[in-house]
Formats: C-alpha cells, structure tokens, sequence
C-alpha cells in the first residue's frame, strides 16, 4: 500500500509548492514519478515479454509518456489510480492460505514402541514397518497400522468421512490421523509415516494448490480488445494532428482505470455482503468464479448430513413400553463416553426423559454397558457384548433382529427387550438447496464420499442425486475434481472435513461449513460458510453471479466514457492534465456503480424438494414387534 499512500501524498504536497513555487512542485511530481512509476513501466513490460498483455499496458505507456514529455502531474495521477487498484485486489484477494501448515502442526509428532516390555517415546519419522506401537486414548494413530492387541473406538472422520466410530479389534487397518476415543490399543505400523495416509493428504493438498493455473483477471479479459482500440486511437491522433501531447492526452484519458477499479471494488462490495449473511469469501478470486459454476460436488458426512449418528428407531418387543425402556436405557449409558451413549441419552431429552440413577454401572470399552435401574439389570451394546453377558437374549435377537447397519441391542433381566437404531440423518434443508442448485442451471450434482457406499447411496437418492460413489479416498476426491475440469466443467467443491481438503483446494471454488468442521477445510477452501445452514450455498451463488454482473455494467460504463474522453482528447479538446481530471470523474462513476455490488441480497433462493417430506427426516420413529 504505500505506492498509492506515497502518490497521493506527492500530489497533495507537490499541488501547495506548485502554488507557492511552481517548480519546486514540478520537480517533486517528476521525482515522484520516477520513484513510482518507473517500476510499474518495468514490471509492465516484463509482463509483455512472457505474453501477459494485461489492462496495465495503457496505463504503462501514459506513464513512460508523461515522462517522456515532462507531463508528471498526469502520470502521477495515473500512478495513484493503477497502484491503487492494485491495492484493492490485493485487500479483495488476500490468497495467502494456512492449509499446508495448519494440517502439518496437526500431524501425530511421536510414536510409543515397545521394547519388549518398556516403552520409548521416539518422533514419527523413526517408525519402521513392523514396529510395535502403543495408541492411547485421546491419541492419533501415528502412521498406518494394524491393530495386534486391545479393543476400542476409533475416530477416523478427519480421514474418511465416515461419521461413526469404528470398532477397532485385532486384525483392524487403522490409517494415520485416526484418533483412539476409548482404551489403549497396540498396533503394529505396516507404513512409514511419511508414506501414510495424513502424510498424502498434506501432499496432496500442497500439490492441489500450487497446479492450480492462475486465473485471468476480469480486467485482462476486456484488456486484449480495449487496448487495441487505445492504441489506434493514438495512432489516428498523430496521423490527424502530428501532436504527441494529444497522443499522451489520449494515452491518459483512456487509461483503464475503470478495468482496474471496477472488478475490485464490486468484488469487495461483494464480500462484504456475503460476509454480513454469514458467507466469508477467503478471496475474491472464489466471489468471481462461484458464479460460473457448471458442476457440484458434495460431500455426504457433515455437509449432506450432521455427521453424527442420531437414534432413528427404537423396536421394542411386545410387552415393553417403549418411554420406559428408554428411560432405563439413558440412565445406564447416561455416565458412558462414547458417541453412540450420547445420541441415546439426547435422544431420551428430545422427549422430555430424565434418566433415573442407575447402580453397579460396568461399561466394556467398545462393546457395550450393563447397570441397574429401579431393580432391573440392563444390558446395552452389541449382539458379541450380549454373548457374554446373556447368551440366550443374543441368540433370540439373531433370530428375529439380525443387524442393520449400525443398531444396539437391549436387555433386561437376561431377556431381550429392544433394539435402537442409528444412522447420520440429512440435513433438514438439503434437499431444497439440491433443488435450488439445479434450478441456478447446474446440471451436475454429484456425491463423493468417504463414508460406506450403502450409506452414501442411501442418503444421495433420497435427495433426488443419482451420480453417488461411496469407500472414496481423499485423493479419490481430488481425482474427481480433476476430471470434471478436464472435461470443461467449472468445478465447485463442498465439504468439510481433513479428508476434503485436497479436492477443496483444487475445485474452482471449494466451500467449508466452518460450524461442523472448519480447521483446516476452512483454509483450503475458497468460500465459507459460517452457520451450518446448506441453504446458503444457493445464495452465495445468487451474490456471485450479481457481483459479477455489476462488475461487467461498471467496466463497460467506464469504458464507455472513457471512449467519449479519446475522441475528445484525439480532436484536441482535451489537454493530457484535463485528461487526467476527466479519467478521474470517470473514475468516481464507475466506483459508485461497482458500489451496488453491496446492496441488500434478494430473497432466498429455494428449491422444491425432490419428493422428500419432513416425515422422511424425522430423526426418531417408534417400532414395535
């Protein structure tokens, strides 16, 4: 900022000597001029040399002329307008992103082998294939490995996207990142952790970001006519006239202010905007290309759905009454730690249960929880658990319930009572915001996620998306997003979690919903969304799109008038310092209109849902049998 701070301080000081002493005013323009512009002429023309003809080659060319012909009031006018809206793409912009090194500070730092019967603490980077590891709870499995003793939960939603915990036994391929919820668990590494999981992701996502081709500035698009036209505009001055300050009076009158100016103020009248509704555009290159998009991609777990598991049903056996049943329930798990203990009990809360105290609670990490609650000795957990506890409730229930997706068994008194189901329910508002996408015009709507394929075919489908794949890899996501571009599409990417960072940084526009994940999907992303309300995606569309179209309305009026102000300056009318004062009128017009990028956004955009009801989405429904 302090080449347009060092011009418009030249021109106010060299403005009051130029009254008191004329050429002590002059002689500070000219110096300034030199000082600031010469290197904006220099970059310019290095531009030109690798065949980068952008807005800036008029601009360069009013400055070398002003210079040429001793004319610094002018130039220095137009060195405060070109660095100036420099400035302003830059504050629109802000491209600097913390996504490599955020996910690096989050990788596992150490690892715990075993020695025989000792442990040593050693950094991840000593791991070798084979070596025995202890995983704590709390801790993140340090490379890939396999589980060789111990039983627990793992989280490994950061990695792939599945939302519910996974039973980790002997025998169970963990990858790096996971993290350990419940008991210490050996593994044994079967990768270095260089060469693991979390190690490619951060490959992956540095690699996204720095093979994304720079994108060409709105105002480099109008460039390649506009200064064509400038230029034989010169060329007819000095063949009618044979003046070369009429040629620089048209040099700075066309100046393209307005291609510099424009774009930059609508794009931050833009962010503002979207940022009073909850919508943080990281920079301003997302604000333009979101309102080209031609295809989505949507991650399911927390972006389609909460990405948590919610109690969908309770079946309970004849006889049972199913209030009291989860009652008793809520208060043996209501002291357990795990997600699946969670969800019971909020679910007992959503019907205004308040669990009794239970006694002689005994949880088996993993696996399920026995207690007592008003003279009943309940059990709780899987058809395994049960087998251990009470053989013949277990064998009853793979009689008659065998397991569906992800269920907990009930028990009570050795007798088999019920059955609680789960799953990781849609959003309320997705599928109107699918509806509302495709009727912005985007006609493909695709499904990619980490999660188990029934899942993520289940929830697709009931939100009308056919195109689904489900077991997807982060650099299966990336993949994706690279083939869409290949084919020509302009890919927007919509996830959440560590796993979607790669493709986030690598789509067109990639979207976060920071209320659910943030980190370091937050920073790879282009767009924000701070409230955990999908529906806005369709908005932020709306608002790109509007921006770009008062962009487009501003550059066009400015190049209008600034056309007006070359023909007048080719006739003579208008001298290269009345020039510069008429550019700047133009100037203050063309901001004034980028100015209604700010205004108020319409209203909400929303879609009809494609034959879902709320009934669908109801997260408890009651079953008996």
């Amino acid at each position: 900022y302090g080449r347009p701070l060092g011009a418009a301080v030249a021109l106010l000081a060299g403005g009051i000597l130029h009254r008191v002493a004329p050429p002590w005013g002059h002689h500070l323009w000219l110096a300034t001029l030199v000082v600031l512009g010469v290197p904006l002429v220099a970059r310019t023309l290095a531009g030109v040399l690798r065949g980068r003809f952008a807005a800036d080659v008029v601009a360069a060319l009013a400055i070398l002329g002003a210079l040429l012909l001793d004319e610094p009031l002018a130039g220095l006018v137009i060195v405060l307008m070109q660095s100036g809206g420099e400035a302003l793409e830059r504050y629109a912009e802000g491209r600097a992103s913390e996504a490599v090194r955020q996910l690096e500070a989050d990788a596992p730092r150490t690892a715990h082998r075993w020695l025989g019967a000792a442990l040593e603490e050693i950094p991840v980077e000593a791991v070798r294939v084979g070596d025995r590891l202890l995983v704590r709870p709390g801790e993140l499995v340090p490379c890939d490995a396999r589980v060789v003793e111990g039983d627990t939960r793992v989280d490994t939603a950061r990695i792939t996207g599945e939302p519910l915990p996974r039973h980790a036994r002997p025998g169970t391929p963990l990858p790096s990142g996971a993290q350990n919820l419940e008991s210490p668990v050996t593994v044994e590494a079967t990768a270095p952790a260089a060469e693991s999981q979390y190690a490619r992701i951060v490959a992956l996502v540095r690699s996204a970001e720095s093979s994304k081709a720079p994108l060409q500035r709105e105002a480099d698009r109008w460039a390649a006519w506009f200064t064509p036209v400038t230029l034989l505009a010169c060329a007819a001055a000095w063949f009618l006239s044979g003046d070369v300050h009429r040629v620089l009076a048209v040099l700075v009158v066309a100046t393209p202010c307005p291609l510099i100016l424009a774009a930059p103020v609508a794009v931050i009248g833009g962010i503002d905007r979207a940022a009073r509704h909850g919508m943080i555009f990281r920079h301003g290159t997302a604000l333009e290309q979101l309102g080209r998009t031609t295809a989505v991609i949507l991650d399911k777990t927390g972006t389609l759905t909460f990405g948590r598991p919610e109690v969908t049903a309770l079946v309970v056996r004849t006889g049972w009454d199913e209030r009291e049943l989860l009652a008793q329930v809520a208060s043996v798990e209501h002291g357990a730690g795990h997600q699946l203990a969670r969800s019971i009990v909020a679910a007992a809360a959503e019907r205004g249960i308040v669990p009794a105290p239970a006694q002689g609670i005994v949880e088996t990490a993993g696996r399920g929880v026995r207690g007592t609650v008003d003279g009943r000795t309940l059990a709780v957990g899987s058809l395994g658990y049960l087998d251990t506890v009470w053989p013949e409730a277990a064998a009853e229930f793979r009689h008659r319930d065998p397991p569906d997706g992800l269920t907990s068994f009930i028990a009570v008194d050795g007798r088999a009572a019920g059955v609680i189901r789960f799953a990781d329910r849609p959003r309320p508002e997705a599928p109107a915001t699918v509806a509302a996408l495709r009727t912005l015009g985007i006609g493909r709507v695709l499904v990619r996620s980490g999660d188990h394929a029934t899942e993520a075919m289940s929830v697709a489908h009931a939100l009308g998306i056919t195109d689904v794949r489900g077991d997807v890899l982060p650099e299966d996501k990336l993949t994706e997003v690279r083939a869409l571009q290949g084919e020509g599409e302009r890919v927007l990417m919509v996830g959440d979690g560590v796993n979607d960072a790669p493709a986030l940084a690598a789509a067109e526009v990639g979207v976060a919903l920071a209320a659910h994940g943030g980190g370091v999907s937050a920073e790879a992303a282009g767009l924000v969304l701070l409230q955990d309300d999908l529906s806005r995606l369709p908005d932020a569309i709306v608002l790109s799109r509007r921006t770009l179209r008062v962009a487009r309305q501003s550059i066009g009026v400015g190049l209008a008038l600034s056309a007006v102000g070359m023909l007048l300056a080719a006739a003579g009318l208008l001298r290269p310092v009345a020039g510069a004062v008429a550019q700047e009128v133009i100037d203050v017009a063309v901001i004034l209109w980028a100015l209604r990028a700010a205004a108020p956004l319409p209203p909400p955009l929303r879609g009809a849902a494609p034959g879902d009801s709320s009934r669908d989405l109801h997260p408890f429904t009651r079953i008996s049998s």
